[in-house]
């Protein structure tokens, strides 16, 4: 099973990419039985950050994210995006910066593969391009983010990509247990790797076979999510009551200021981090957002304990 979170980006109080609360994040991430880590993807705010920023970020997760790893002898996975830009020449620039800086997998955007959604052979040709671009030896991946619209792949795409060989994971964000499933047949019997971003079809895609779980939330109660990638099977009424509390609390994701309140929880983790994001207006994390963040943690701890410690709900 493999359970990701997105990273997001500290800042300092000039506004600053913050390397070393970045760092104190991957220990969290570890500490709190991820797998790995998305790093430079939109939670990272990625179209609001210089290549000089991504590549730097990018290089402090990875280095982090080795150094645990060879430290406890737990493989700790890191994949990693950052194209933005227009042309699928800076795109390749971007790409092969962020790859020098050190990752396990490339993430493509799929959205910069057809910038004017005219289709799949435009999507495959300008996907053909840059992979000729990049790094033979680096497996690829692809993630469907909203941002600045979002680009589904087809089943067509998905049967390119079993014949390339070179792809090995997918962040899914179609947000339908339907088209996963049919997504998991055409994927069947190679190693492509379906990771589902939306909590509330987690268990079930789990249970048809996906991979795992790629997105924000992990931010904010990861235990949670690698509690039921652990025991879905072994435990399936806890899983339930797990998948209904991950579920509900997921809705935070569009009622509220992420990556703000990602942050602010990072605080009530005992990790301080600035109220700044690029993409948010400091003044968004509000009084209530704030009790909504600490509300989360207090159901969430419980949970917890009562799932790791054998405590009661």
């Amino acid at each position: 099973m493999n359970i990701f979170t997105t990273m997001i980006t500290p800042y300092k109080a000039d506004g600053s990419v913050d390397i070393a609360t970045a760092e104190r994040y991957v220990d969290w991430y570890f500490e709190n039985g991820l797998d790995g880590i998305f790093a430079v993807c939109q939670s990272s705010e990625i179209f609001f950050l210089s290549l000089e920023e991504k590549v730097a970020l990018n290089a402090a997760v990875y280095n982090r994210a080795k150094e645990l790893e060879r430290k406890h002898g737990r493989r700790f996975t890191v994949v990693s995006s950052g194209h933005t830009g227009n042309s699928l020449e800076e795109q390749a620039e971007e790409l092969n910066a962020v790859a020098a800086s050190g990752t396990d997998a490339l993430i493509l955007i799929t959205n910069r593969l057809d910038p004017n959604n005219e289709g799949d052979d435009t999507f495959i040709a300008n996907a053909e391009k840059l992979i000729s671009s990049l790094p033979a030896n680096i497996p690829l991946g692809f993630y469907e983010c909203p941002y600045p619209y979002k680009r589904l792949v087809t089943p067509r795409i998905l049967e390119w990509c079993k014949q390339t060989g070179r792809f090995l994971y997918m962040k899914d964000t179609c947000c339908d247990a339907a088209t996963i499933r049919e997504r998991l047949e055409i994927l069947k019997g190679s190693d492509f790797k379906l990771l589902n971003a939306n909590c509330q079809t987690l268990l079930e895609s789990l249970r048809d076979g996906a991979d795992g779980y790629c997105g924000i939330m992990c931010n904010y109660h990861p235990r949670l999510y690698a509690w039921l990638g652990e025991n879905f099977e072994k435990e399936p009424e806890k899983a339930e009551l797990v998948q209904a509390f991950i579920g509900t609390f997921g809705f935070t994701e569009v009622g509220l200021p992420y990556p703000l309140t990602a942050k602010y929880h990072m605080g009530l983790c005992g990790i301080p981090t600035e109220n700044i994001a690029r993409n948010r207006k400091s003044e968004e994390l509000t009084e209530y957002a704030k009790s909504c963040m600490k509300q989360m943690k207090t159901a969430t701890d419980m949970l917890e304990k009562h799932l790791i410690s054998g405590g009661s709900l």
